[in-house]
């Protein structure tokens, strides 16, 4: 099975039993780094996931994914906080980070002039796209379906 479909039934098996813990899926990932591992990022309603909430979490999901047996090799489970650099996958997540600094990257070049990679304010989300003050150049509308890759920005 590709890896998307992978990650995509992980997701649907995964979603409801976090949830039921009180917890968010924000992001799944299958990696081959010196083996393979599936990463789990999750998160609480609020913010501030720890250590705790990870193992919950982590042995929440693992014996359903045992008993689905998704994967065909052996593979490490890992659950974690998505970081300061969160991914933004979903569209509850841009409406989070309204109003924060972001990078995204999309499939073809976009703007003017085109390109692919834009980082500045997250001004404003529809169903359809996202508004990013970039940096230079001003208010840019990015259409969801364009975006490959999002994630929050570290400001210090």
């Amino acid at each position: 099975m590709p890896k998307q479909d992978v990650e995509q039934k992980v997701r649907e098996i995964a979603e409801p039993i976090l949830a039921a813990e009180g917890l968010e899926l924000v992001d799944v990932e299958l990696v081959h780094e010196h083996g393979w591992v599936l990463r789990l990022y999750i998160d609480r309603p609020g913010g501030g996931v720890g250590l705790e909430d990870c193992t919950r979490g982590s042995r929440a999901v693992e014996t359903a994914l045992d008993v689905a047996d998704l994967i065909e090799h052996a593979y490490s489970l890992e659950v974690s906080s998505p970081g300061l650099n969160r991914p933004l996958k979903k569209p509850e997540h841009f409406h989070k980070a309204q109003g924060k600094k972001v990078k995204v990257k999309t499939y073809a070049p976009i703007g003017e002039p085109p390109r692919k990679n834009f980082s500045g304010m997250l001004t404003s989300v529809d169903p359809d796209a996202v508004t990013v003050d970039v940096e230079g150049a001003g208010p840019l509308r990015i259409p969801m379906r364009e975006i490959a890759k999002a994630h929050l920005e570290l400001e210090l």
